[in-house]
């Protein structure tokens, strides 16, 4: 019998004929996805759904879904899918994270020249009858500094676009190598750089911890006089009123947005103002956009439900049926071993060197490896996937290396990952134990047994008396309980870390403490995705 697949959101009639050609059943009802009562009642003959971003894949709807296999999105953003939800059921969550990264950049292009050369203003005025030519002293971009923040995928075509303008781009990427920095033809530099160089600053990045309003008050606040400003990534990532009020006064001479911390923006501190463009979050929003991604998506499910090929698989990885069994817990370790490195790193990445001992060296180590890679990426990249992941580290110039060896010590297998900077090698070591559950074996070259949880606390110091009491007596007079605690050293006196498994987040007011007190070299509170 046919796989059958619903279409529930407007996809083009092209991508449905690929359901059909590929011996899929499809129907195509392009409204039904607007109507979760419908919805509901309909999913459970399907073994595929195709979505866009108005049906909502909610834990009701994935509950009546009997028979679904595979959700696909045509688009990146997978906001409304329940991904815990779709996992626990089994049902794979697919998307095309590259479809629209030419479309994006050139949106983030046009803003900029708008921008530079008053257009909507001018357009009003000149519509209004008023031919105020003396009104509208636009500047070129010829020979201008362009200030990327962010030189991923769409920075780089951004920064490639700019530099036919005759631009020059200075690019600030935690993780942009020199190298890579040097195949674009741009100068790598840090934010502190960039701010008062650059004549229009536009933003590339997701949106993440780190990134969360990136351009603060205190940042717009070292801007060049006359800047530009560009941000058609996230909301979010620039303070909105402070960059109002920079605006009023001149510092900001224009900004274009086509997004906003509150989506959809039907008010906000920047609309009204005569040196402002703004667009209702149209990075995306081209025909051609809209085709490559329905095409993508409708090949993607096809393969999976005809073959069992996943591709761009945000909660699965590229493995089959028989491994996944093996391999599901040295899956979520390689994952905890990269988030770990990930988050200690905050310059940028040249290289990850991926050892694989024992068993797991028999395994798929491809599979492995992006699970690793993804969990170091996902810090700075909040789209990355196991899929994913590989690609945005060629494209970023990280070298990967793997090797695998036989048995060599005590443990059945484990896998070890360093990292090479240009300031230093980082590397750590787990294991699967007989009960499935991963742990940290190694950090540093110091051996440890560590239990990995959702909220833990890395610390590094100088093996001295006094240390685990300092923790201890931090802690308890903040009511942060611990679970677990590990410690290691390389020998009496000399470097020492202690790795410790907390029921809840480590407050920062508690890592400030543990600093002030000169005990420790390092205070790292850390987070791992344990579901």
């Amino acid at each position: 019998m046919a796989p059958k697949v619903l279409v529930s959101d407007k996809l083009s009639e092209t991508a449905v004929q690929i359901f059909r050609d590929r011996g899929i059943d499809v129907d195509f009802l392009p409204d039904l996805g607007k109507d979760k009562d419908k919805l509901l009642e309909a999913i459970g003959q399907y073994d595929g759904l195709a979505i866009r971003s108005a049906t909502k894949v909610t834990e009701k709807i994935l509950e009546a879904a009997t028979n679904l296999k595979v959700v696909g999105r045509a688009g990146i953003g997978v906001d409304n899918v329940d991904i815990p939800a779709a996992s626990k059921k089994g049902v794979i969550v697919m998307n095309t994270p590259f479809g629209n990264s030419i479309t994006t950049a050139e949106h983030a292009i046009a803003m900029m020249m708008a921008a530079a050369r008053q257009i909507p203003e001018a357009n009003a005025s000149t519509h209004a009858g008023k031919w105020e030519k003396s009104r509208f002293m636009g500047v070129e971009l010829t020979a201008k500094t362009l200030g990327l923040i962010g030189c991923g995928n769409i920075g780089s075509i951004v920064a490639d676009r700019a530099i036919g303008l005759k631009m020059k781009v200075l690019a600030y990427d935690p993780f942009l190598s020199q190298e890579r920095a040097d195949k674009l033809g741009v100068t790598k530099v840090e934010l502190d750089e960039l701010l008062p160089k650059a004549d229009f600053i536009t933003l590339h990045v997701p949106m993440t911890e780190k990134t969360a309003n990136i351009l603060s008050k205190d940042a717009l606040a070292k801007t060049k006089k006359g800047v530009r400003i560009v941000n058609c990534a996230r909301g979010g990532l620039v303070d909105e009123e402070a960059l109002a009020e920079l605006l009023k006064s001149g510092h900001v001479a224009a900004a274009a947005f086509d997004v906003f911390a509150v989506e959809p923006a039907k008010e906000n501190i920047l609309f009204n103002l005569p040196n402002v463009v703004c667009t209702p979050h149209l990075g995306a929003s081209t025909t051609e956009a809209q085709e490559n991604v329905a095409l993508q998506v409708a090949e993607q499910m096809s393969d999976y439900l005809m073959t069992g090929a996943v591709t761009n698989a945000i909660n699965m990885p590229s493995i089959t049926a028989e491994e996944a069994k093996v391999m599901g817990p040295w899956i979520k370790l390689a994952g905890h071993v990269g988030s770990f490195i990930g988050q200690m790193t905050d310059e940028p990445i040249k290289a990850i060197n991926i050892l694989y001992d024992g068993v797991a060296s028999d395994m798929n180590t491809a599979a492995l490896n992006a699970s690793a890679i993804a969990g170091v990426l996902k810090e700075v990249i909040a789209e990355v996937n196991m899929v994913s992941a590989p690609v945005i580290a060629k494209e970023r110039g990280i070298a990967i290396s793997t090797t695998t060896q036989g048995k060599s010590g005590i443990f059945d297998g484990y896998i070890k990952m360093t990292v090479v900077t240009d300031k230093r090698e980082r590397s750590i070591a787990g294991t699967v134990f007989s009960d499935g559950k991963p742990r940290f074996i190694q950090i540093k070259g110091i051996n440890i047994d560590a239990e990995i949880g959702e909220h833990m606390l890395y610390t590094t110091n100088r093996d001295v008396p006094g240390i685990i009491g300092a923790l201890g007596a931090a802690m308890g007079a903040h009511g942060v309980n611990i679970a677990n605690f590990t410690l290691g050293r390389t020998k009496a006196g000399e470097d020492a870390i202690a790795l410790m498994y907390l029921d809840q987040p480590m407050p920062a007011h508690v890592v400030e403490e543990l600093e002030k007190t000169g005990l420790f070299q390092q205070v790292r509170p850390l987070e791992f995705e344990i579901a």
